[in-house]
């Protein structure tokens, strides 16, 4: 019997540890703590739901980003689409800007001052200049002119203008020195000239600077022909250029640079879009643009005009006429077909009239 009661003894023992074993999580042998993985599962979840409307566009993020850089391109990729209603495209930097507008190149101070003042005047709102043109002290007394007769105030007008290589070094002065010369407080937009692989980092982050200060209020590029030379800038930048003014017209018209750069919302603007001085009679006389003209009853010009917005380029015809200026602005009544859209293209021969 003692024996017997010895072994009940032992055995309830047993039986009373092995209980034990099987409730402590924590035991040698129990079961794996799944309850680890339970907020893994829910935080996975919360971000693919973040990620999906990030996609789909975060209605609740503001409209402007000036801090969009290259590792957040995903928010803002996508070549822009023109509004033609309204005639305006939204940046990448969340502003709109008008999609057709009057260039500056090669005009006087007095010609470029009583050539913006018309061009306003003719319906215009984007004026395009630059520090190496010698003509911003003028473009801004025509833009004086047209806000003291009540034709349209600073904040209706959108103002670029450009950065010189020679002030790449300086480029915070060059900014402040810029807006003395307009005469205003901020400037829309300003791009870098030229590429210049040596200090053009340098410059944009100035211009980066003066985002931030409230001097512009978007920053871009001119003149980058390479992709490669496009992303060296890109990838050393914090605020991702909203712009990239580059020389198109029919016979270039910019196809890889313009497809490369819709990965950033990164919009084309076109110098030189009717062929620029000396070359715009060849574009004019071309068989395919006459022929479009003579169908709608228009201009070679305006023909051209309507093919580069409708193209979805930027455009900034320039010139010291008025009759002309008016007529460069009167292309809203007509529209090219898609097989007229589709000549315009063949005319393609990748050939620029410039060499800078």
């Amino acid at each position: 019997m003692k024996k017997k009661g010895l072994w009940a003894i032992i055995l309830a023992a047993c039986l009373l540890f092995a209980g034990c074993g099987r409730s402590d999580p924590k035991g040698e042998n129990a079961a794996p703590d799944n309850s680890t993985w339970a907020p893994v599962q829910t935080d996975t979840t919360a971000a693919e739901t973040t990620a999906s409307e990030s996609d789909s566009g975060d209605q609740n993020q503001p409209e402007q980003n000036t801090e969009a850089g290259a590792g957040e391109n995903e928010s803002v990729s996508g070549y822009p689409e023109f509004d033609f209603e309204n005639k305006t495209v939204t940046l990448n930097s969340g502003y709109e800007m008008p999609i057709l507008g009057i260039g500056t190149y090669a005009l006087s101070d007095t010609q470029a001052e009583n050539s913006v003042y018309w061009a306003l005047k003719a319906g215009f709102r984007l004026i395009d200049t630059a520090r190496i043109y010698g003509n911003e002290a003028g473009v801004g007394r025509g833009l004086q002119r047209a806000i003291d007769e009540g034709i349209v105030s600073r904040e209706e007008v959108f103002i670029t203008t450009k950065m010189w290589t020679s002030d790449f070094d300086n480029g915070d002065a060059a900014v402040d020195a810029s807006l003395q010369r307009l005469g205003v407080d901020y400037i829309d937009l300003m791009i870098l000239h030229h590429s210049q692989p040596r200090n053009d980092v340098d410059a944009y982050q100035a211009m980066e600077r003066a985002v931030e200060a409230g001097k512009l209020k978007s920053i871009g590029l001119s003149n980058y022909y390479e992709p490669e030379d496009f992303d060296r800038l890109v990838n050393a930048a914090t605020i991702l250029p909203a712009l990239l003014q580059n020389e198109t017209h029919p016979y270039h018209q910019s196809g890889v640079m313009k497809d490369h750069i819709a990965q950033y919302g990164t919009i084309l603007e076109s110098w030189f879009p009717l062929g620029g001085r000396g070359n715009t009679q060849t574009l004019f006389s071309d068989e395919t643009i006459s022929a479009i003209a003579s169908a709608h009853g228009v201009s070679s010009a305006q023909v051209i005009i309507r093919w580069h917005l409708q193209a979805g380029n930027i455009c900034i015809p320039g010139s010291s006429n008025e009759q002309h200026i008016i007529e460069d602005y009167d292309v809203w009544d007509f529209e090219l077909t898609e097989e007229e859209m589709a000549q315009m293209t063949a005319l393609e021969k990748d050939e620029r009239f410039a060499d800078y």
